[in-house]
């Protein structure tokens, strides 16, 4: 559960316009009330902490955009003695207050879920991240390693799948990675090597993920080869299209894909 003091809200005012140009907003409509409160401009001025001519100067600005006088005013002194809104300036200020109160209650129920729509907007951001990366990842950093010049940082992705990369302590602090941050991996398809059977052998790639071929799409020279990995992600491959014969690869059997650490990119949102 997020700290009050850190939990995400939503805020917003309403503004109305008359062809592109700004009719008024809280600030106006308060200096109107205001008005029609204190049967006084100069007074209704103090109360919403605004100067006389620039009351005076919104009020022009307004009666201008509206196309009809907002106040009836007497000859008077200095202040407009006698000042009081015109209908229209009343149905204007009700009207304003009956929208700014939908509105509140709108922003409120937005703001009730803008933990999910900021997750939501993050990752609509993250899908038209363009990159010339093939594999696109996006995951937690759930366990980082320091060394003497590099760092390893593993990421869970989609289906709790580990990625590990290492990368530079410089490029570690400069992305701010640390548990729990949220980071993307990027792995070029022509990185990844498929492995269909290991005969015993160990690899010293640290990246080794099991899944299950799902496409073959061969070439003149090369093959792509996309492999289902647990929990819904997909792994893409180019392989020479001699080994993609050479291994037998086809849709339903089962492959590794393996890639060196040193091949992962590291990138925060």
């Amino acid at each position: 559960m997020n700290d009050d003091k850190t939990a995400m809200e939503l805020q917003g005012n309403v503004w109305m316009t008359i062809g592109g140009q700004k009719l008024g907003g809280q600030d106006r409509v308060a200096l109107l009330a205001a008005i029609a409160a204190h049967g006084s401009i100069t007074a209704a001025a103090k109360a919403v902490g605004m100067s006389y001519k620039g009351a005076w100067d919104a009020i022009e600005a307004m009666n201008n955009l509206a196309g009809e006088p907002l106040l009836e005013r007497a000859a008077g002194g200095k202040g407009g003695g006698g000042t009081r809104l015109t209908s229209r300036g009343t149905q204007l200020v009700d009207n304003f207050r009956k929208i700014e109160a939908a509105h509140r209650q709108f922003v409120a129920h937005l703001s009730a879920q803008s933990h999910a729509l900021a997750d939501d907007l993050l990752m609509l951001r993250r899908m038209k991240m363009k990159t010339s990366a093939r594999n696109q990842f996006s995951g937690t950093v759930v366990a980082l390693k320091e060394g003497a010049v590099n760092d390893e940082v593993t990421l869970e992705v989609v289906g709790g799948v580990h990625i590990v990369a290492t990368i530079t302590r410089d490029s570690r602090a400069s992305l701010g990675l640390a548990l729990g941050v949220e980071a993307f991996a990027l792995v070029k398809a022509s990185s990844v090597i498929v492995v269909t059977d290991l005969g015993g052998a160990r690899l010293s790639a640290r990246n080794q993920l099991a899944g299950t071929i799902s496409r073959v799409v061969p070439g003149a020279v090369n093959t792509e080869v996309s492999i289902d990995l647990p929990g819904g992600g997909v792994i893409a491959a180019i392989v020479t299209r001699d080994s993609g014969e050479a291994l037998g690869l086809a849709e339903g059997g089962a492959a590794l894909a393996v890639f060196k650490a040193s091949s992962v990119i590291i990138g925060t949102p």
